[in-house]
């Protein structure tokens, strides 16, 4: 891509010591790659914060009945995974840690446009979990509405709803300043030759991302607020006692939160095309298709929250109007999957467990896609709307693709930014207890959701109970493979460095710079002569 392409080797970020020095020097600091590991470890304890209550949550419905809580208590779990798990590791995902860590690399600037504010948005995201936290030890204890706050129950129940609520508003806004900041950066700070069309893929993805956190956040922002308001204040917005409309609520919390799904999915489209072309050692096919794909994902994402409410009380036009547009959504996704199939097809692949990361994404990604177009027809959708279909559906597209494809950018970035290698055999090892153990615990509830079983209920029907406990078993699979994963990169991350520069060949900017990246990333601004995957001549 560049002339300059000559490594001097510096004292990394993470060696770098400026005016503050050990922790300060973390926690003040306002370089983006340690700001983006504050992100990853902060997500990372979340995540598994999160994957304890689900563990918890799988073994109450292992059999019907009463196993370990009582419904009160499972009503508040199942509301506090969904609210870890959404807000503080899905929807910052990719994008708070990757995005912050190679959005300035990729573009070849030194660090993004507001190193600050930068910061002061992760401060924001920590005290968002911080309200969040203090809400299920505080007052009446956790809330028990689910991750939704559906009115008019989110206006009633005597839990504590507001300071969750209060935490979810201001995540919200470490996510605007942060998309906000991203947009600045690639409008202003691309390397001098690097046009929107000779951008890698992974920025496209970041750009589309950063549009939608800009632009849809503000308003579950001030629906939230409006929900305070109701309880604290008893304005009725949302209260039907008092004149409220609580379908005002579902469109208004959708309109958020179905592009919030683009939020998570996005940036992991982006890290799967960035390792399906290094890995196939092709040109990625199809450039301009999958660019424009991501902005077309984002605009149409905007308008399908509809089909959230196809049991609500909607007319017949706007039903078939919502469920065509959620057709519509699935053009984009599939060029993206077409295009990684044809990337691939003649490649000569390299095994490498990021590649298998990748295809792991890509086949429960699908699965999840095929299953996204039964809810978004009227018809099916009405016979499993609120059952475990759903339940299985979201895992598939949030877990199986978002969080598999924060492993598989993980595994692909983990040299870059550490500098070490982790065991790969091992890493193999993880992925394929993962994959057996995903499938295992979500794929049951595909058939209980067709069989009727309703979504987040505490009991159910002995009828239920074969899929049920064949999916607790999953969970406990799954949990050993996460634990697999993880300590086999926290070992590597122990270990000496190697200073392994460039271990996948890859023809991006960030693979052509030290491993750890130097406080500045790069010792002179890079000028951009080639597209970013044209294979090096």
């Amino acid at each position: 891509m560049t002339g300059n392409t000559t490594i001097h080797r510096m004292p990394s970020y993470l060696e770098y010591e400026g005016k503050y020095k050990g922790i300060l020097g973390w926690l003040l600091s306002t370089d983006h790659k340690r700001i983006a590991l504050l992100y990853l470890y902060s997500q990372t304890f979340f995540f598994l914060a999160g994957v304890v209550m689900g563990i918890f949550m799988r073994l109450e419905l292992i059999a019907p009945g009463q196993q370990l809580m009582q419904a009160s208590t499972y009503n508040a779990l199942f509301t506090v995974h969904g609210l870890t798990m959404i807000f503080l590791f899905i929807i910052p995902g990719l994008a708070a840690s990757f995005g912050n860590f190679f959005l300035p690399i990729l573009i070849g600037a030194k660090d993004v446009a507001f190193p600050k504010l930068n910061l002061f948005s992760w401060y924001l995201f920590i005290g968002g979990a911080l309200i969040i936290l203090l809400g299920m030890f505080t007052g009446d204890g956790p809330p028990d509405t689910g991750w939704t706050f559906y009115a008019p129950y989110s206006l009633r129940t005597n839990t504590n709803v507001v300071l969750s609520v209060l935490g979810a508003f201001v995540l919200g806004f470490s996510s605007v300043l942060t998309g906000l900041n991203f947009i600045v950066t690639i409008h202003r700070m691309r390397a001098p030759g690097m046009s929107f069309f000779k951008m890698p893929l992974f920025i496209w993805a970041m750009y589309g991302t950063s549009w939608i956190q800009l632009l849809a956040t503000p308003v579950v922002g001030i629906t939230l607020v409006m929900v305070i308001f109701d309880r604290v204040m008893g304005i009725g917005f949302f209260d039907p006692a008092k004149g409220g409309d609580p379908i005002l609520y579902q469109h208004l919390f959708w309109i958020y939160s179905h592009p919030a799904v683009y939020i998570m999915i996005l940036p992991a489209m982006g890290a799967i095309t960035e390792i399906v072309t290094t890995f196939s050692n092709r040109v990625v096919f199809g450039y301009k298709a999958i660019a424009l794909s991501s902005l077309a994902i984002a605009f149409v994402g905007y308008l399908v929250w509809g089909h959230h409410m196809f049991t609500s009380g909607m007319s017949e036009t706007s039903r078939w109007v919502f469920s065509l547009l959620t057709f519509l959504v699935a053009i984009p996704s599939a060029i993206k999957v077409f295009n990684w199939s044809a990337t691939m097809y003649k490649g000569s692949l390299d095994l490498q467990p990021p590649f298998w990361w990748a295809m792991a994404f890509m086949f429960v990604f699908m699965i999840g896609g095929l299953t996204g177009l039964v809810l978004g027809s009227v018809a099916t959708d009405v016979h499993v709307h609120d059952t475990m279909f759903v339940v299985a559906h979201f895992h598939y597209i949030v877990f199986g693709g978002a969080g598999l494809a924060f492993f598989a950018a993980l595994h692909y970035w983990f040299p870059k930014m550490w500098g070490r290698m982790y065991n790969k055999q091992i890493a193999n090892i993880g992925l394929l207890i993962v994959f057996i153990g995903f499938n295992t615990l979500y794929f049951p509830m595909f058939i209980l959701g067709i069989m009727g079983m309703p979504r987040r209920y505490y009991d159910y029907l002995p009828q239920f109970a074969t899929p049920n406990y064949i999916s607790t078993i999953g969970s406990w699979i799954l949990g050993v493979g996460l634990i697999i994963v993880l300590v086999n990169l926290f070992r590597a991350k122990k270990a000496s460095p190697e200073f392994i520069d460039n271990p996948w060949n890859g023809r991006t900017l960030e693979w052509e710079i030290q491993s750890p990246p130097s406080l500045e990333n790069f010792e002179e601004i890079p000028v951009i002569e080639r597209g970013p995957y044209d294979l090096k001549k």
